[in-house]
C-alpha cells in the first residue's frame, strides 16, 4: 500500500497521514528509491536506539569495574542504579518497536508493513564502531547504514513525546501552545463563526499535539511535517494508540549528570494522556507530510496560520514569511511563538541568515503584514526533564499578523515599516504586484479625494466668517 493509499483508508476516524497532495506524490514516486534509503535511515536509527545507548552505559560500568574494592563498595547502590537504567533502556527499546510496528512510510514490496521484531532486528551485544561522542561523522554500522546523530535524534523523539502527549508535559504545552490558542479563540470566537469553515495550517506541527488541540475545539486544522522521526512517532500516537496511559517511557534515562536522585534518571512517562482514537477531534484533522516551502504554494488559501518553534528552521526566514502570507486569505492571521535559535547558523554546509526580531518586524512589515501585537520575553522550556539541576528556559517571543483586506483597510491602519520597504526584496506574482499597484493608485485617489474635500471646507468656513463680520 503506497502512502497516498494509506491516507485514504475509510475506517481511519481521521485520515492517517503522512498526506500528500498529488504534486508531492509525483515528486516522491520520481525519487522513491533515494527516499526510502533515507526513511530506513530514519527507521534504523529507532531500532539501533538500545544498543547505541547501552554502548554509553557499558562506559560507565566498564570504569566502574576497574575501581578499587573500597571504591567499588560505596559505590554500591550506584552499581544497582546502573541495572536500573540497562532495564530502563531495554523498555524504551520495547515501546520503540511498538511505534515501528505498522510501517506507514516504508511498507515492504510485497505490499504489507515489514516485521521490526524479526530476527533481523533482535540485538543481542552493542552495534561495533559507536562512539556516543560521534555527532558529526556519517558511520554504517552492520547493514544497518545507521548515523549515529540520527540516533541522538530518535533519544530526542522519546523527550518529545512526553512534552506532547503526557501529564508531565501539561506545563511546556500550557506555556507554548495556550497562547497562541487562546489568540485563535479571541480572533475567531465560536459565537460569530462556523469553526469547521476556519482553516488552520500548524507548519511544523512534530508530534501533532497543537494541531489535535485546535481540531477538538472544532476548527479545521492541518498540520504539516518535515521530519520522519516524528512522522513515525506521531502516526503512532494518533491512529495506534487505542487506550489512555498505555505505554509507559524513560525520557531521561540517557541523561548521566545534573540528576539530584538516582530516580530522577529513571522517571518513568506515561503515554498518551488523551487518546485521539476514543476522542476524535470535533473539526476536521490531517498531517500532511513535506517540506513546508514545497507542499504550499497555493494563495489565499488558510484563515490562521499558528506557528510554534518553527520559523528559525529555515536557511532563509524570509521564505517563510511569504509563504506564509502568501497562503493566507485576505484578513487571515499568522500566530507565532518561539525563539530565533535559527538551526542551520554554524552548521556545516548550510548557508544561513540569522535576523533578530527588530529585522524580522520591518521584513513583516514590508512583505505586507500589520502586526496587530508583540510580546517579548515569554517563558518557555522545550522538552526539559523538570528535576534536572540544569534548567533550560527561552524568553520567545509572541506575535499576531494580519494580511490586510483590501476592500475593509480603513485607510492608514497599517503601520509604516521602520525602514524604506524596498531595502526589502519582495518575489511576488504577477498578479500580486498589479494588485499592490491597483491598492497603490486606489489610495493615491483617496488621498486626493479628501485633499480636495479638505480644501474645500477651509472655503466654506473662511466664507463664513467673512459673512459673520460686522459691515
Amino acid at each position: 500500500m503506497n502512502i497516498e493509499e494509506r491516507t485514504r483508508q475509510p475506517n481511519a476516524m481521521f485520515p492517517m497521514h503522512p498526506k500528500m497532495d498529488e504534486q508531492l506524490a509525483q515528486a516522491f514516486s520520481a525519487n522513491e528509491d533515494e527516499e526510502e534509503k533515507h526513511i530506513q535511515k530514519v527507521q534504523n536509527a529507532f531500532l539501533y536506539y538500545g544498543p547505541y545507548a547501552c554502548q554509553r552505559l557499558k562506559r560507565s560500568m566498564d570504569y566502574l569495574n576497574s575501581l578499587s574494592g573500597e571504591d567499588q563498595h560505596m559505590l554500591s547502590k550506584y552499581r544497582a542504579h546502573l541495572t536500573c537504567v540497562r532495564t530502563c533502556i531495554d523498555r524504551n527499546q520495547a515501546v520503540i518497536r511498538e511505534i515501528l510496528r505498522e510501517r506507514v512510510l516504508y511498507p515492504d514490496p510485497d505490499g504489507s508493513p515489514s516485521n521490526p521484531t524479526s530476527d533481523r532486528w533482535e540485538f543481542d551485544e552493542p552495534p561495533p564502531h559507536v562512539r556516543h561522542g560521534d555527532m558529526d561523522q556519517s558511520i554504517a554500522l552492520d547493514d544497518a547504514d545507521v548515523e549515529p546523530l540520527k540516533i541522538l535524534k530518535a533519544q530526542s523523539t522519546l523527550k518529545l513525546i512526553a512534552r506532547d502527549w503526557s501529564t508531565d508535559g501539561a506545563l511546556e504545552r500550557e506555556q507554548s501552545y495556550k497562547p497562541i490558542i487562546d489568540c485563535i479563540l479571541e480572533y475567531f470566537k465560536p459565537s460569530d463563526y462556523e469553526l469547521k469553515e476556519i482553516k488552520i495550517l500548524v507548519p511544523g506541527a512534530g508530534l501533532g499535539r497543537l494541531t489535535y488541540e485546535l481540531a477538538c475545539l472544532g476548527y479545521s486544522c492541518e498540520g504539516n511535517e518535515f521530519s520522519y522521526f516524528m512522522l513515525i512517532a506521531s502516526n503512532f500516537v494518533l491512529n495506534l494508540c487505542d487506550y489512555e496511559n498505555k505505554y509507559v517511557l524513560y525520557p531521561w534515562v540517557h541523561q548521566y549528570v545534573n540528576n539530584l536522585r538516582r530516580e530522577d534518571q529513571v522517571a518513568a512517562v506515561r503515554f498518551p494522556d488523551i487518546c485521539p482514537l476514543k476522542n476524535p477531534p470535533k473539526g476536521h484533522f490531517e498531517i500532511a507530510a513535506g517540506d513546508f516551502l514545497e507542499v504550499y504554494k497555493t494563495p489565499h488559501t488558510y484563515n490562521c496560520v499558528a506557528t510554534c518553534f518553527f520559523i528559525d528552521c529555515a536557511n532563509n526566514v524570509i521564505d517563510f514569511i511569504r509563504t506564509i502570507y502568501k497562503i493566507l486569505v485576505p484578513g487571515g492571521i499568522w500566530v507565532n511563538l518561539g525563539p530565533l535559535l535559527y538551526h542551520y547558523s554554524d552548521v556545516s554546509g548550510q548557508n544561513s541568515i540569522e535576523p533578530t526580531f527588530e529585522d524580522l518586524c520591518i521584513i513583516m512589515e514590508s512583505i505586507g503584514f500589520v502586526i496587530e501585537s508583540s510580546r517579548t520575553g515569554i517563558r518557555t522550556k522545550y522538552a526539559q526533564n523538570p528535576s534536572s539541576m540544569k534548567q533550560s528556559e527561552y524568553q520567545s517571543l509572541f506575535w499576531v499578523c494580519r494580511k490586510p483586506d483590501p476592500f475593509e483597510e480603513q485607510r492608514g491602519k497599517r503601520k509604516a515599516s521602520r525602514e524604506p520597504h524596498d531595502l526589502i526584496v519582495r518575489a511576488d506574482t504577477d498578479e500580486e504586484e498589479e494588485e499592490e499597484r491597483e491598492r497603490a493608485k486606489q489610495e493615491q485617489e483617496q488621498e486626493e479625494e479628501e485633499q480636495k474635500l479638505a480644501e474645500a471646507e477651509i472655503n466654506n468656513e473662511t466664507e463664513m466668517q467673512d459673512l459673520a463680520q460686522p459691515t
